[in-house]
């Protein structure tokens, strides 16, 4: 089941290469890097060390960046050509690995070779990723290399894929499938004892419930399943007919207008039997209404890529968060030594790049997945001079793609929407003035204290005493004010004020606490603020290991820039993976109706005094798991799984609900359990799946999870692929469940 290939570039991987390996300016090492036989896994090592090799899949990799496009191959530039150099770029948060060839020829052999298996990996169907699976622990497992497998080495095999089984069972699997009894299994037939040991005996069932004859379903009986359970209604005749030609392998079959057990799996298993409704993975929603009707994506501290003590200040942490979907980034900028600014987190550990090399990775990964705006939140610490060189850096590298007029040449009443924002990056930062007094001159270019504060992220608000009459001034460049259009800084002073005075560029930041605080004692003010102004919430100054706090209390009160840190992994980033997972990944999401007029009485603490208020029932029955992933890789080491369901929404939704766990079985754990809760607000709950490691004498380890939001679900029998801790994929991990959503009554 190789991978086969014609080309002429992985006969060069598969010859193997010596790479050099480039860590820094004074860590560059030789490594023998080669393609293994399956096509799929790059082995490399030292060429001195004795055993030690290291190999990844390409699964793994995104993308293949040539020349110099990592700032580790940028300080080497002299030493070693663009043509000879080539980045390999990781899912998730794994690091890159920058390599230099030792001639075009082959640096080309690279680059090419591992972009065309990128493709082929991207364009495999579930059925081609399972038998991938297999073939790669089929290798792992075969190490004599004679693709054979005996017994002994199947049951060291099912251990290491998770499996504890009993030896009676795997014994009669093993022998059912060695047909020519040589006591032994080729790659094929280790497929067929796979194919058995994975028999779905809970879809089987389903697959009878509906089947007349027990061996296929016949047009009008898919119908009648996507009716009855997945809850399809008018589209089922259609939809049937449509998976049959999709997903039924064989063609008699289709011939009688039929889907076997193999189809109906494999239906089952992919996007359009997964738990996300595939009309709303797409972009649809409305996006021409202001700006501030949005969720948006956005980060915190984007140039870090760990902690905020120590950390390094790097350009690929902003290429990362781009890549992820992220529309406000964040620029810390202060006075360089040399005259030109510098981005790192002040007066700390953490190192210093460049301001222009920031805005240059801006205007090259902006708009690679979204071409909705991208918002830079300037944090300014720097003298006037050197205010006036950003503002300088801005205009020259970023040119028209920066918003630097109004949209219509009229003074708005409203935001902009992203619409008519496409492809622009707009400036946050303080300006001398609004936009009405059209530059009159006589302004002064100084900010007081009053708007300094609305700037700077204190650790909160500081007492309003300070704030006398003497107030100190800070100078602002007005050329930098000058690139100011829709997102003017500005202290806030109390949601009364803002009614009476606050124009809709007007934004303001929040620490987490104070929008806490706001949102539980003002929550219909904090909403309403929101339809017109935007606001931007920001951890805590105490937050120094860069972890975050819940977004979803922010989201409840219409806040739009709730930033995060994107560098950080774990609940707080599944959610705004799972929020932006929606509408194209597009990092805009519109909020719901009532969180759109300004007039609305909606509170997040009294969700039933909303108009059409309408709760429903959420009934999650639990039926099983599917080669879910070891969590500690020590041999003999077996899984213990359980589920847990966790609801975010408004205070009253909140709730969690787990399974209870099945002993030393992460290959095909059945639960049958079912899992119920009741949902107040739909149009804020977002549904975590999370599994677990059971351990009773100290906290359970986290498998793997998926984030959605509750308006996304899919009802009926479902498959939720699972992600890794770092929101990456980790085929073929999933949960098998069966959902019903009704009114309550």
């Amino acid at each position: 089941m190789n991978m086969g290939f014609d080309f002429s570039h992985d006969s060069v991987m598969m010859a193997g290469s010596t790479l050099r390996k480039v860590k820094s300016r004074s860590w560059k090492k030789q490594r023998h890097f080669r393609l293994l036989e399956d096509g799929m896994t790059i082995w490399y090592k030292s060429r001195w060390a004795g055993r030690g090799h290291s190999t990844f899949s390409i699964t793994e990799v995104e993308a293949v960046r040539e020349g110099h496009q990592s700032e580790v191959l940028l300080s080497i530039a002299e030493e070693f050509p663009a043509d000879l150099c080539f980045t390999l770029v990781f899912h998730g948060r794994q690091g890159n690995l920058d390599l230099v060839a030792e001639s075009t020829e082959e640096a080309q052999a690279w680059i090419q070779g591992v972009r065309k298996l990128i493709h082929k990996t991207q364009t495999m169907d579930e059925k081609e990723r399972l038998d991938q699976w297999v073939w790669d622990w089929f290798n792992k497992a075969d190490k004599n290399k004679d693709g054979k497998m005996n017994f002994k080495e199947v049951r060291k095999l099912l251990k290491m894929m998770n499996v504890e089984m009993n030896e009676e069972h795997a014994l009669h699997l093993f022998t059912m499938a060695d047909k020519s009894e040589s006591g032994s299994l080729e790659i094929e037939q280790f497929v067929h004892f796979y194919k058995m040991l994975t028999q779905r005996d809970e879809v089987w069932k389903v697959f009878q419930d509906f089947s007349g004859d027990g061996e296929k379903l016949m047009l009008e009986e898919l119908e009648n399943f996507l009716r009855t359970e997945q809850q399809e209604g008018e589209q089922s005749a259609q939809h049937a007919q449509e998976l049959t030609d999709r997903y039924e392998p064989s063609e008699s079959a289709k011939k009688q207008g039929a889907m076997t057990f193999d189809g109906f799996q494999m239906y089952l298993c992919s996007q359009e039997g997964s738990i996300f409704k595939p009309e709303h993975r797409q972009l649809h929603q409305d996006m021409s209404q202001p700006l501030s009707h949005y969720f948006i994506s956005s980060s915190h501290n984007t140039y870090l890529l760990e902690n905020q003590l120590r950390g390094h200040s790097s350009l690929e942490a902003y290429i990362k968060a781009l890549k992820r979907g992220c529309r406000c980034v964040e620029v810390d900028c202060w006075d360089g030594s040399d005259g030109e600014p510098v981005v790192y987190h002040g007066h700390t550990l953490t190192s210093k790049i460049l301001f222009k090399d920031v805005i240059s990775t801006l205007k090259e990964y902006a708009f690679k997945v979204s071409d909705f705006p991208v918002i830079l939140s300037l944090e300014n610490h720097c003298s006037v001079e050197q205010q006036t060189v950003m503002a300088q850096h801005l205009s020259q590298i970023l040119g028209d793609t920066l918003l630097t007029t109004l949209v219509d040449g009229l003074i708005p009443q409203q935001l902009p929407s992203p619409q008519e924002l496409k492809g622009k990056i707009l400036l946050k930062a303080k300006k001398i003035g609004g936009l009405e007094v059209c530059l009159d001159e006589t302004l002064t270019d100084e900010v007081s204290d009053e708007e300094e504060m609305a700037n700077g992220e204190c650790s909160d608000d500081p007492p309003a005493e300070s704030l006398g009459h003497n107030a100190k001034k800070s100078k602002l460049s007005r050329e930098l004010s000058d690139l100011v259009v829709y997102c003017k800084s500005v202290h806030f002073h109390g949601f009364e004020h803002a009614r009476l005075h606050g124009k809709c560029y007007e934004m303001s930041s929040f620490s987490e606490s104070k929008a806490k605080k706001l949102a539980k004692e003002a929550g219909t003010d904090f909403v309403q603020y929101n339809t017109k102004q935007m606001s931007r919430i920001y951890p805590s100054g105490l937050r120094t290991d860069s972890s975050n706090y819940n977004p979803q209390e922010m989201w409840n009160v219409g806040c739009q820039i709730v930033a995060l840190n994107f560098q950080t992994a774990g609940l707080e980033m599944d959610l705004n993976d799972g929020l932006f997972r929606q509408n194209g990944c597009c990092g805009y999401v519109l909020k719901p109706d009532f969180m759109r007029d300004g007039s609305t009485q909606f509170s997040p603490e009294k969700p039933d005094g909303k108009q059409g208020y309408k709760p429903l029932r959420l009934s999650i029955q639990v039926m099983s798991g599917q080669q879910l992933p070891k969590v500690n890789q020590k041999e003999g080491s077996i899984v213990d799984p359980l589920v847990r369901v966790e609801i975010y929404g408004v205070p009253q939704d909140q709730a969690r609900e787990e399974t209870s766990h099945i002993n030393n079985n992460g290959f095909n754990p059945v639960w049958n359990e079912t899992l119920n809760f009741v949902i107040h607000t739909p149009e804020l709950a977002l549904v975590r799946f999370v599994v677990e490691d059971y351990d009773k004498a100290s906290r359970n380890d986290f498998m793997g999870q998926f984030t959605l939001p509750f308006t996304c679900l899919q009802a009926g029998y479902r498959h939720i692929h699972l992600l890794s801790r770092d929101g990456t994929a980790i085929p073929p991990s999933s949960l098998f469940v069966n959902i019903s959503i009704s009114e309550l009554t």
